[in-house]
């Protein structure tokens, strides 16, 4: 007699390999995953994702990839352990991101544009900070082709502008403000704070001169309201 058992498929969180390779690699992952998140901080049907799993096929827990950062346009903001596309209205990361490290082969990124090619994703970028190299694909009819001119390309679906410099890539707003690291924007606040405050000081001190003038004139007999 053969008894048939049925067994849970398991989709494992975790693939078992280091968000980055290096320090380099992962500050670059951290800057797009933020600075994305904060460009659709107010859309809640944005999902963005570093180093999350995906899974694009119900029942094949080997067919899976865990891109540095992506972008689902469709689905909601929340926590979860990996991204199963059957359970996400079948919509796949359409922006996806890869930071090279030295680890990295031709045959590893090949099989992951092959992959993102074939499970749907709309724009791929590929970025190497070592090189300073930044390649750009986006879907023509069924497959990623290469963008011929990605310096100073705008992303059709993220807007976000790319600028390559001597001193590496930089990153844009659709508002032409720079895509800035944890550390930075709290200069930048803290520095805005500081001119606030300053700001605050300097309209306090004319007040302060103003009523000054105003006590002299009162002395002299002068209303200071008629001047």
């Amino acid at each position: 007699m053969v008894i048939s058992v049925d067994r849970e498929i398991i989709y494992p969180d975790s693939d078992g390999q280091p968000m980055a390779d290096n320090t380099k690699q992962f500050r670059w992952i951290v800057l797009l995953k933020e600075n994305l998140e904060c460009l659709f901080a107010n859309d809640p049907q944005v999902f963005v994702a570093g180093d999350l799993l995906w899974y694009p096929v119900e029942g094949s827990p080997n067919i899976r990839v865990a891109p540095d950062v992506f972008v689902v346009f469709g689905r909601p903001k929340g926590d979860r352990g990996s991204y199963r596309q059957w359970q996400e209205d079948n919509i796949p990361p359409q922006v996806v991101f890869e930071i090279l490290s030295p680890g990295n082969t031709i045959k590893e990124m090949t099989k992951k544009l092959q992959f993102y090619s074939r499970y749907g994703v709309e724009e791929y970028y590929i970025y190497d900070p070592d090189c300073q190299e930044l390649v750009g694909l986006q879907r023509s009819a069924d497959e990623l082709t290469v963008i011929e001119d990605i310096n100073n390309w705008q992303s059709p679906l993220l807007r976000i502008s790319f600028v390559l410099t001597p001193e590496g890539l930089n990153v844009y707003y659709p508002n032409g403000q720079p895509f800035l690291t944890t550390v930075e924007l709290s200069q930048q606040v803290e520095s805005e704070k500081e001119r606030a405050e300053f700001e605050k000081q300097r309209a306090e001190s004319e007040k302060q001169r103003a009523d000054r003038l105003a006590e002299k004139l009162r002395l002299l007999g002068v209303d200071p309201i008629d001047h």
